[in-house]
């Protein structure tokens, strides 16, 4: 199936083009008075935390794909660890996606990259696992209960 894209050109004189933009500066005022404020499940969060969480699930993702490409007897390790980060944190949803894409960053960053388990690709898990140990020690000294 094809998508077709119609474009139609429209004549506006410049006292239309005024009287449509006012319209649509009016519709738009009203559409924001009857919606709802942004509830905080919605609002992602600011600030180094939010950074630090971010980093780490970049940096699982990566090792996730590592372990799997380089036919790891603990290949879900990681993907693991990132359910249990998630569980622990309950983000609301804004972070919560913005973790998942994250992860799915750091897998997708090495897919393209890697078909094959090679030396540069056992090194490469090796400095993010101690990366992501660094980040994890840093989030749970800066930031734990």
């Amino acid at each position: 199936m094809s998508a077709v894209l119609m474009i139609s050109a429209v004549s506006i004189s410049p006292g239309t083009a005024q009287e449509a933009q006012s319209e649509a500066t009016e519709e738009s005022e009203s559409t924001n008075k009857e919606a709802e404020p942004e509830s905080a499940a919605n609002r992602p969060s600011e600030g180094p935390f939010i950074e630090a969480m971010s980093r780490l699930s970049t940096v699982l993702g990566s090792m996730h794909f590592l372990r799997e490409l380089c036919a790891d007897e603990e290949k879900s390790t990681w993907r693991g660890e990132m359910a249990a980060l998630m569980e622990a944190q309950s983000p609301n949803d804004a972070d919560r996606r913005r973790l998942i894409a994250s992860f799915n960053s750091g897998y997708r960053a090495y897919e393209s990259t890697y078909r094959h388990c090679t030396e540069a690709a056992r090194v490469a898990h090796n400095r993010y696992q101690t990366e992501g140990a660094n980040l994890s020690r840093d989030i749970l000294t800066r930031y734990g209960n």
